[in-house]
């Protein structure tokens, strides 16, 4: 961003990269807040593990969705339009859970829900990457992951706020008539719970409205006048110009489509986009948030301690979020994943070795526990979604990120589905063990294959894979 742009410029930047963020924040909300809900839906429907399974995860199947549509549309029909489909669905899933009906409705309607988490996971971060200045790109973009982490926060806050405000009757069902209020946010508390998404959910469907398309997707689709229009208003004119003309050169290298992807010059980032955000979740992220309580119930904490520890959880990830948004345009992607990662993996073997070792004082599990939401907060949280906005060319960038969030909501599908099995089943410490266990493969992974791209702008980081491939 250039001195010509002014605080005019940075102002307009800021309040368009915030309006994408609630897109973020929706996903953080809308996929945690089923974490204090679930007890009370298992316990008024009488669920099966199996059912307990598919309430929570149901969203993140909605989200594998998703991204798998949201990529190609995006391409077609621009990142604007396609973030406010995904406002459409959120909106519409939120006040549905309210009145689902049965427990089959609501599963129907979180799977609509994850329709539009799934779609705002890929086009906004996309969105974003897009619109930044290079110097600011991945502290813009890491917004995005804060947010998720303050809708986290905010759920879990919710939780607790609307079951000490029910008391010793949150979830006791009774025939007595106490109106609307007393059955939303009482005897059946779950639907106040679910119902605490609408308002945000409003509030980004209409803030859409307002933000301009994405300048580079402009480009593509010959649309260079508005396109330069929306840079000389983010950028300044001398940069806009300069960033202009360098979108336009890169074109030229650019055969066309999702194809391109497959070529030899592209391979790399492919498969960094596809499996850094499988190796994010096979750590184990999605049973941590979407089961906290009944992680921290486990840990020997009572029902109202396992939901203020939870807030704590939340503020612990937002915090070390913030953490890496000052550090990652100055320290780097890669540094800061590979500390995260490596912090990670550590805390998660202490958490499951504190749960096999049968300590006296299980509520210590909540020790490392936090250190592991620490670590990822650092690293993978902001770092996944950073890297894989920006690694890809602009023509494919749409479907290239969407691959990878697809990637990333098959993983956090199966872990969340599967965690209440492998709880039963092999315990909370072989279960941390076996998420330890995944994570290992990662420092590997991510030393070897992910370069540094802090400073550059897209096009020199598309011209990064092609010099690459030319030996040059």
């Amino acid at each position: 961003m250039d001195k010509t742009a002014g605080k005019g410029s940075l102002l307009y930047l800021s309040v368009i990269c915030l309006i994408t963020t609630l897109g973020g924040f929706l996903f953080g909300f809308d996929t945690a807040i089923v974490s204090g809900a679930i007890e009370f839906v298992k316990s008024q429907f009488q669920l099966s593990t199996d059912m307990e399974g598919w309430i929570v995860s149901s969203a993140v199947f909605g989200c594998i969705f998703g991204a798998a549509f949201a990529g190609p549309l995006t391409d077609k029909f621009g990142r604007k339009p396609i973030l406010i489909l995904a406002a459409v669905f959120l909106l519409i899933s939120c006040v549905w859970c309210i009145f689902p009906g049965s427990a089959f409705w609501l599963i129907v309607a979180r799977i609509i829900g994850g329709l539009g988490v799934g779609i705002t996971s890929m086009a906004a971060p996309v969105y974003i990457s897009e619109v930044s200045p290079p110097a600011m790109r991945g502290r813009l973009v890491s917004y995005y992951q804060l947010s998720i982490t303050l809708g986290i926060l905010f759920s879990f806050f919710a939780n607790s706020i609307i079951l000490y405000a029910a008391g010793d009757k949150a979830g006791v069902i009774t025939a007595q008539d106490g109106g609307f209020f007393q059955w939303v946010f009482v005897s059946e508390i779950w639907r106040g719970m679910f119902g605490t998404e609408t308002i945000p959910a409003v509030l980004f469907l209409l803030t859409l409205l307002t933000i301009p398309e994405s300048p580079r997707w402009l480009v593509r689709q010959g649309r260079g006048e508005k396109a330069l229009n929306v840079l000389v208003r983010i950028n300044g004119q001398a940069e806009a110009q300069k960033e202009f003309a360098d979108i336009n050169e890169v074109i030229k290298f650019e055969s066309g489509g999702f194809s391109e992807l497959f070529e030899a010059r592209f391979r790399r980032p492919l498969l960094i986009g596809i499996m850094l955000p499988v190796f994010a979740h096979l750590s184990g992220i999605a049973a941590v948030m979407y089961f906290a309580p009944k992680i921290l119930i486990e840990a020997g904490l009572g029902v109202g301690g396992a939901f203020s520890a939870a807030v704590t959880i939340g503020v612990i990830n937002s915090l070390f979020t913030f953490l890496a948004i000052w550090k990652i345009d100055k320290i780097g992607r890669r540094p800061l994943l590979l500390v995260g990662i490596g912090g990670a993996l550590v805390s998660l073997l202490a958490v499951g070795l504190m749960f096999n070792l049968n300590i006296s004082h299980k509520f210590l599990i909540l020790v490392p526990l936090l250190s592991y939401i620490a670590f990822f907060a650092f690293s993978y949280g902001p770092g996944v979604w950073v890297v894989i906005s920006e690694i890809f060319p602009t023509r494919a960038r749409g479907r290239a990120v969407g691959a990878g969030a697809l990637a990333l909501w098959i993983t956090a599908f199966i872990i969340s589905q599967t965690l209440p099995r492998l709880l039963a089943g092999l315990g909370a410490g072989n279960t941390f063990l076996l998420y330890a266990a995944m994570t290992a493969p990662a420092f590997l992974f991510v030393y070897k294959f992910i370069p540094e791209t802090k400073g550059k702008s897209l096009e020199e980081i598309e011209k990064h894979w092609i010099d690459r491939y030319n030996g040059n």
